[in-house]
């Protein structure tokens, strides 16, 4: 004869799986680049879409992922599919600043909550959140570091886009604060095959150390043409280059580079009682067991901690407020703006209608290049 009380935990599982298949999917709308310059983050991304579960917050789940060839063009194309076609719930994406912006206009446009994976400030930005730590929080990190090195002058050299551009608004003020002197400001293409006009510019500058704004592989050309010009002064990139894709372009030029990024790639040296230790060493597993070991990527971290966000907020919507609808993606958004230090695999997040960009300052560590591989900075 079987237990009673056994029965009755069963007949309770198949009751709460009824729910859950009876309710209406939540619809995620995913948008990232795996192709173009950006693909070293785009990739990881799109793999970590394939690690989720089949529910979020208690709903079932339906993910729609394409790739925006790392082309805001294409990147506003899909926004627009996801909020007039597919009506999304939410969108995932993108991969790069400049896409994210063209996503944050169809996103505020269409009242769908977006959740960007690269740092980004929107014009409009009610229904925009920005996921990574802030070109802000990362660049303050390298400045502290070139302070305590007593580097004096500094040159800027990064992409001619939207990363570029807020990552100058940062340096150009934090140099100013540091009193480090930007004596030489240049700029090139995603794109571009030769930067050696600006190399030599930068040379005759006379600039102690060089600090990087770029993201991905390409981001590792102007560090390579310095370096074969005679430049021997370190370099600073910022945490879009955190990745093993990145090392290998840079081989042996990369040697020493230093560069700031979060809390994932390091999961295992965080003290056990660190909330974000758990979850980001649950997500290395899950990764690196389906992509292999060393696999890790903080841009795709990124992705799964949109993953964790949704889920948390999508869990506080009234069970009687139906996906697809405006009032479920108005309870979403409400959700995510009372987020109160939610542990990612990148650090603590906290969201409000006024900060949109949540990990503060302990979801930062510095890394260098040594041997070929990421280390922690002593």
């Amino acid at each position: 004869m079987k237990h009673p009380i056994k029965l009755g935990l069963a007949a309770a599982a198949l009751l709460f799986s009824a729910a859950v298949h009876a309710q209406k999917p939540v619809t995620i709308g995913v948008t990232v680049s795996s192709t173009g310059p950006a693909a070293s983050l785009g990739i990881a991304q799109r793999n970590t879409m394939e690690l989720l579960p089949k529910t979020i917050g208690g709903r079932p789940a339906n993910y729609i992922v394409l790739d925006d060839a790392t082309d805001p063009t294409v990147a506003t194309k899909n926004a627009r599919r996801f909020a007039e076609a597919d009506k999304v719930d939410a969108i995932i994406g993108s991969s790069t600043t400049p896409n994210c912006l063209a996503v944050a206009e169809v996103a505020n446009e269409a009242g769908v909550p977006q959740l960007g994976l690269a740092p980004f400030t929107a014009q409009r930005q009610e229904w925009s959140f920005s996921i990574p730590q802030t070109y802000a929080l990362m660049y303050r990190a390298v400045f502290d570091k070139m302070k305590a090195e007593g580097i004096k002058t500094i040159a800027f050299f990064g992409f001619s886009d939207a990363l570029g551009d807020a990552s100058w608004r940062e340096v150009e003020q934090l140099s100013k604060e540091f009193g480090i002197p930007v004596v030489a400001h240049e700029r090139f293409g995603r794109t571009d095959q030769s930067v050696t006009a600006q190399a030599l510019k930068v040379m005759q500058s006379n600039a102690e150390a060089v600090v990087l704004a770029g993201s991905g592989s390409a981001a590792a050309l102007p560090m390579r043409t310095l370096r074969e010009r005679g430049y021997k002064g370190p370099f600073f990139q910022n945490h879009g280059v955190a990745n093993n894709d990145f090392l290998r372009m840079a081989g042996k030029t990369g040697e020493g580079m230093i560069a700031p990024t979060g809390l994932v790639l390091v999961a295992e040296q965080l003290p056990d009682s660190h909330p974000s230790k758990a979850v980001g060493l649950k997500y290395l597993a899950n990764y690196e067991g389906k992509y292999g070991e060393g696999s890790r990527n903080p841009f795709g971290a990124y992705a799964y901690d949109a993953y964790l966000l949704l889920d948390h907020a999508i869990s506080a919507v009234d069970a009687s407020i139906e996906a697809g609808t405006p009032a479920f993606r108005q309870a979403v958004l409400d959700a995510l703006n009372k987020t109160d230090k939610l542990a990612l695999t990148h650090g603590l997040s906290t969201l409000t209608p006024q900060n949109h960009a949540g990990l503060g300052d302990g979801a930062v560590v510095l890394i260098t290049i040594k041997d070929g591989a990421w280390r922690l900075v002593d």
